[in-house]
């Protein structure tokens, strides 16, 4: 059981939740710490002016709203923000929204009752899951839309998502036995108010473009392998010189996964010998293409862009980001604007346009295992049958180019997309979730633009017959890839192949540890 409140949640904490369904529990001083919390507000709320509890929201503050009123006010809030659009969220970014928020909430600076950090653990821990919009959410009074539903659910309205099929919360709670939420005093302003639709996707995406990035550096290393490339490039004494972490590590990975391969060459000993000399044209190229040589370069970035966006967002995760802030030590409420996405939305797009390139790196190494007149090793397209008759991986490169060319347009940033609304009271707004929800489909993309490089590589592989030359660790992959995807030779349909290999590299992991250099 992983515990929420207390100590801060990891990204392992977080994956092992959303992905392995493993069960959580409240930790019982925080739970405690909810409740000081929650006395303090009801005891301190009397006789003052607190925004959100007995005003109206966001311009429409400046309406007092009369004591009979208050507990309506907030299930007005939510019932009127619950306007999502577009497609659902899928249930395990849905289920990593509602870790965000619970997270939050048990931090003990929003004033809800218990019952509702009791009640969302109730429904992560049975799996019923709200349906939330992917349109909705600016990013400035947080993720309102988003929250809304969510909020809507535990109120015990709206529909969910329980053992595959979308029924009403009512049917479900009935069946479950679950107690809707009451509200008591702020619930509803706390559930809606924060960051936890744009962190929740954003974690969700730091995880799968860690697995990304380990699958371009093994796919990088095969494709140096199968073209029998120079390993001075990835060399340590090459790459130290250079004085950035990422690089690094990516060069003592490379020179970890390709330990014992029969395929890759020394320069020293092919190109640093006088025999060479006596030749006006060398029939190999003495520097490999860049898209081969400049692998450590490329990804380095990659690799420090998502280290930076895994801290930034494991740090909004374990922050409180609702306004306002119900300080219970200091006995005092403060009002800001700790629901401004801008951290999240900023890392979001630096993400993004880092596995923009890693697609593209992929792109670029696959041109040159396709395009005989750059690589010389290999027949067009990879074609293991008859040249003109059949085809071989020719079809599946207008995919992986169109795929790349989405990606990119999908690059631009949304950080700086702000558009005022709220009758001009949210001026500036920073878009977080949809910076998130970009990014996935960005990642998405590039796991299928990878999956097409990893079938082209089999096939070069099998080409060459090198599979007892390759590495141990490319060997592995060789293996298992080839077990859901055999190699071909005739022309058939290649989508539902497509379909098996991006699955298995989306659910496992290249079990790759990035090295120290």
């Amino acid at each position: 059981m992983i515990y929420i409140g207390g100590k801060n949640l990891s990204l392992n904490d977080f994956s092992e939740i959303v992905y392995k369904k493993k069960e959580i529990g409240l930790d019982e001083a925080a739970v405690n710490k909810v409740g000081v919390n929650y006395k303090f507000l009801q005891q301190f709320s009397t006789n003052k002016l607190i925004y959100g509890i007995n005003t109206g929201f966001g311009p429409m503050a400046q309406y007092k709203v009369s004591e009979e009123n208050l507990l309506q006010l907030q299930y007005n809030l939510i019932r009127s923000h619950s306007s999502g659009g577009g497609k659902l969220l899928p249930q395990h970014l849905v289920k990593a929204l509602m870790i965000a928020r619970l997270n939050s909430l048990m931090q003990g600076y929003s004033g809800v009752h218990n019952e509702a950090v009791e009640l969302l653990r109730e429904l992560i821990n049975k799996d019923v899951t709200p349906c939330i919009y992917e349109h909705g959410g600016v990013g400035a009074s947080g993720d309102l839309v988003q929250l809304a539903h969510l909020a809507l659910v535990l109120i015990g309205e709206g529909e969910v998502i329980h053992d595959s099929r979308v029924c009403t919360t009512a049917e479900v709670f009935a069946t479950l036995g679950i107690k809707p939420l009451s509200i008591h005093i702020r619930e509803g302003l706390a559930i809606l108010n924060g960051t936890s639709a744009m962190t929740g996707v954003g974690m969700v995406n730091i995880i799968q473009a860690q697995k990304l990035l380990g699958w371009s550096v093994l796919l990088s290393a095969m494709t140096n392998e199968v073209v029998a490339a120079y390993d001075d490039h990835f060399s340590y004494e090459l790459n130290i010189v250079k004085q950035h972490k990422g690089q690094n590590k990516i060069a003592a990975t490379l020179r970890n996964i390709l330990s014992g391969s029969k395929m890759i060459r020394s320069r020293s000993e092919h190109l640093y010998n006088p025999e060479q000399l006596d030749q006006e044209v060398f029939e190999d190229k003495v520097q490999e293409y860049y898209s081969l040589r400049c692998v450590t370069q490329i990804l380095g970035p990659i690799y420090d862009t998502v280290c930076q966006a895994e801290n930034v967002l494991v740090n909004e995760l374990n922050s409180v980001n609702d306004n306002p802030i119900i300080d219970h030590e200091n006995k005092n409420i403060f009002h800001g604007g700790n629901f401004h996405g801008d951290y999240v939305s900023l890392e979001m797009d630096k993400l993004k346009i880092a596995i923009t390139k890693l697609s593209m790196l992929s792109e670029r190494q696959l041109n040159y295992l396709l395009n005989d007149k750059l690589n010389g090793k290999f027949p067009p397209f990879v074609n293991l049958g008859v040249l003109g008759f059949n085809f071989g991986m020719q079809g599946m490169q207008f995919t992986a180019t169109s795929t790349v060319a989405e990606n990119q347009t999908l690059s631009f940033p949304m950080y700086v997309h702000s558009i005022p609304n709220n009758n001009d009271n949210q001026d500036i707004v920073s878009m977080g979730c949809n910076a998130a929800l970009m990014t996935k489909r960005v990642i998405d993309n590039s796991f299928e633009v990878l999956a097409i490089q990893m079938m082209t590589v089999l096939q070069a592989i099998d080409h060459l017959g090198c599979a007892a030359e390759l590495s141990p660790k490319t060997k592995f992959f060789y293996d298992e890839l080839r077990a859901i995807f055999p190699k071909f030779v005739e022309d058939v349909p290649k989508y539902k192949d497509l379909e098996r290999v991006k699955e298995y590299f989306e659910k496992s992991d290249p079990v790759i540890s990035f090295e120290e250099a």
